[in-house]
């Protein structure tokens, strides 16, 4: 069969023959019809996430929408190793599977499923968000952060704070407030003290570096009256560490966590999952998403803009 085989750390993947996956117990095998290029995609096939298996040749791919061999339509995450979901077919755990509703297209599927989870899962299962509660999102401009403005207020959010570099894409979000990201320190204090100042409740990071460290201290700041702010840590656009003073921490009630694989059970994620296809079956989700055959894997990889969703004819 052909797939996108990641031969090396570092290259991107090639498209070629790799061979074919046979089910063992308690696995199905799929047909993939669409898989999308995330960043999480990415940093597997590099090597530099955490859940990498650090083994190679591999297929690429984490996730996809595909046909089981009763014709039943499913997503499916987290294929076993070596194959991928970027391959004509892949296979997966029965439990990593679920159905997709009729009214979801396959594209739109694989391309909201991932980081429409990342927030869904963020949100309701670290932060134990209610609605009325003020949210500020940092790396609102990504797939991940704008679709999760859209949860937010989907999910019934008071009031929604986002955060930036691409002025245009912030401007277009629907968000109450929206904070462009400079290298100005001291700019970027100020405008998070005074929301911290006036209120909030979860913060959603998609950046850590060096706006996180500009969040937490503004938040430490402004919190006195032992206002609890749950911190969820999400993905680290910006850089994977930062420096955070101890005194951040003891001098407020801040609650710092984490949410992705690991911190969030893989049920609750695949719920997570069915909760974002929900909403995006009723018209409350959308992510600007380009389509093209797998075949063009290679010169797609490093792409940039609308979310990349490849597929098999």
């Amino acid at each position: 069969m052909k797939a996108a085989i990641v031969h090396d750390a570092g290259h991107p993947p090639v498209f070629a023959d790799f061979a074919e996956p046979q089910a063992g117990p308690g696995e199905q095998r799929i047909a993939v019809r669409a898989s999308a290029l995330s960043q999480l995609t990415r940093a597997r096939a590099s090597g530099t996430h955490y859940s990498s298996s650090g083994g190679f040749p591999f297929v690429a791919g984490v996730d996809g929408v595909g046909t089981l061999d009763d014709g039943r339509r499913v997503y499916f995450v987290l294929p076993r190793a070596p194959f991928g979901a970027m391959a004509e077919r892949s296979l997966a755990s029965i439990s990593n599977c679920l159905p997709v509703p009729d009214t979801l297209d396959d594209v739109t599927a694989a391309a909201i499923a991932n980081p429409g989870m990342s927030s869904w899962a963020a949100l309701t299962e670290r932060a134990r968000f209610k609605p009325g509660e003020t949210v500020l999102i940092n790396g609102a401009t990504g797939a991940s952060g704008q679709l999760a403005v859209q949860i937010a207020r989907a999910k019934g959010a008071a009031r929604i704070i986002a955060t930036g570099r691409n002025r245009a894409v912030l401007d277009s979000l629907d968000a109450d407030m929206v904070i462009p990201l400079t290298d100005n320190g001291e700019a970027l204090d100020a405008a998070f003290k005074a929301e911290f100042a006036r209120g909030v409740d979860v913060v959603l990071d998609y950046l850590w570096g060096m706006s996180a460290e500009h969040l937490l201290v503004s938040a430490a700041k402004v919190a006195a009256e032992a206002v609890p702010i749950r911190f969820v840590q999400i993905g680290a656009a910006s850089g994977a560490d930062i420096r955070l003073p101890g005194a951040v921490l003891r001098s407020s009630a801040l609650e710092l966590m984490g949410s992705g694989i690991g911190s969030v059970s893989l049920p609750r994620l695949l719920a997570a999952i069915a909760g974002v296809f929900d909403a995006a079956a009723a018209g409350k989700l959308m992510l600007a998403t380009s389509s093209m055959p797998l075949a063009q894997v290679e010169q797609t990889w490093s792409q940039t803009g609308d979310r990349v969703v490849f597929t098999n004819p």
